[in-house]
């Protein structure tokens, strides 16, 4: 509804239609409403003025910008109590980002009284890691109770799934030809029998039964987590550190986890507690993608029985197709291999497309991946089934 269309109201609707387009217009001379805010919604206004300021001269509309939260630690603090109280926790979180990129605050989480100020979230956390080699000691341990409140509530969030999910593709995995009644894969053991089919009983006779083991004694299986620790993949790897340390609990699993950039550090040891694997990460810096996967290849003892996940957007600064040749003879080996350009609620991040479809021309599609879809990629990689690719906006399925 445009401005002037706020005249065919009347009273309390009138009044609280004008009410909200000052809020968003911002208050200008020429924003039209001629609303005045008082109490409240003066205190709201000012916190989205002293961010998103009252317009850009660059876009021709004639307005001086004045965002700026001051140069103080008081004065952001301030900020930051005042916007959890008129915002909801999600509005906080996107302020608290915006706040960072557009008013240059990282400097400012170094100081402990901000950080018990702030809304943690997984981008805060990413924000916090890149920092980590300049952070002061005196802040280090409020940041790593910030990260630790963060990583226990994300593991509350996925694991009881993700175990749930993984142990029954661990079963299924696990075939065994003289099952009990109740472990009989029916659908397999058909399949397998349909030579044996009887027109006249119109029944099929099992000569041989398939079934599912159980995976807690009778499968192993090895996954290996190779995550690209560039600057922009931070939510990526905070995921991917919650996620290697539940399938690290597993005993049916045996996990890997190696993150990279130019170098590659196997933080495997880390695994029982993911907020030490995230501290051991150093985000930023180059990319050598053959190398990581030269190191995962030299892991690997039983191809047939590993998964290996490239968490990386792709950009190779190491050598291209020494790349794509370790690719495909880890295929060749028995190897199931998933490329996850993200691991993140965002979806696809910005990637090297040229790579992205050489890795598809191999068999191993890259594609993005939310945190609830993971249990499931997981599970069809052990299963050695196709991969849940999500349809709208992957690479994978040729969408742009």
């Amino acid at each position: 509804m445009a401005v002037d269309q706020v005249d065919e109201l009347s009273g309390g609707a009138r009044d609280e239609r004008m009410r909200r387009w000052r809020l968003v217009l911002g208050g200008d001379e020429a924003d039209g409403t001629g609303c005045a805010l008082g109490g409240q919604d003066a205190a709201m206004d000012g916190a989205l003025t002293a961010l998103y300021g009252r317009g850009d001269k660059k876009e021709g509309r004639g307005r001086d910008r004045s965002a700026g939260l001051g140069a103080s630690a008081p004065s952001v603090a301030r900020w930051l109590g005042d916007i959890r109280t008129y915002f909801p926790s999600s509005v906080v979180q996107v302020m608290q980002r915006d706040a960072i990129d557009r008013l240059g605050l990282s400097a400012l989480l170094l100081e402990p009284e901000m950080l018990q100020a702030v809304d943690a979230d997984v981008h805060l956390v990413g924000t916090l890691l890149s920092l980590n080699k300049a952070m002061p000691e005196t802040t280090k341990e409020t940041a790593r109770a910030v990260v630790r409140k963060v990583v226990e509530d994300l593991e509350k969030r996925l694991a009881t799934r993700t175990r749930a999910t993984l142990t029954g593709a661990l079963d299924r995995s696990a075939r065994i030809n003289r099952p009990r009644h109740h472990d009989i894969d029916w659908n397999r053991t058909i399949a397998a029998n349909l030579k044996n089919y009887l027109p006249e009983y119109r029944t099929v006779v099992p000569e041989r039964l398939i079934g599912y083991g159980r995976a807690s004694q009778s499968v192993k299986k090895e996954v290996i987590l190779c995550i690209d620790q560039s600057g922009s993949m931070a939510a990526s790897v905070v995921y991917a550190s919650v996620f290697g340390a539940v399938l690290a609990s597993m005993r049916s699993i045996d996990t890997r986890l190696v993150v990279f950039d130019t170098a590659v550090v196997d933080l495997t040891d880390q695994l029982d507690d993911p907020v030490d694997v995230l501290f051991g990460t150093q985000l930023g810096g180059g990319t050598d993608i053959n190398r990581a996967l030269a190191y995962c290849q030299s892991q690997i003892t039983r191809p047939a029985e590993t998964v290996v996940v490239l968490i990386s957007d792709l950009y190779e600064g190491g050598i291209r197709n020494e790349m794509l040749k370790r690719v495909a003879a880890m295929k060749a080996s028995g190897v199931q291999f998933v490329t996850l350009l993200a691991l993140s609620d965002e979806g696809a991040p910005a990637y090297d497309r040229e790579h992205a479809a050489a890795l598809a021309a191999l068999g191993a599609p890259a594609f993005a991946c939310t945190p609830d879809l993971f249990p499931e990629v997981m599970a069809a990689a052990i299963e050695k089934r196709p991969l849940p690719i999500p349809d709208a906006g992957n690479p994978a399925n040729g969408k742009p």
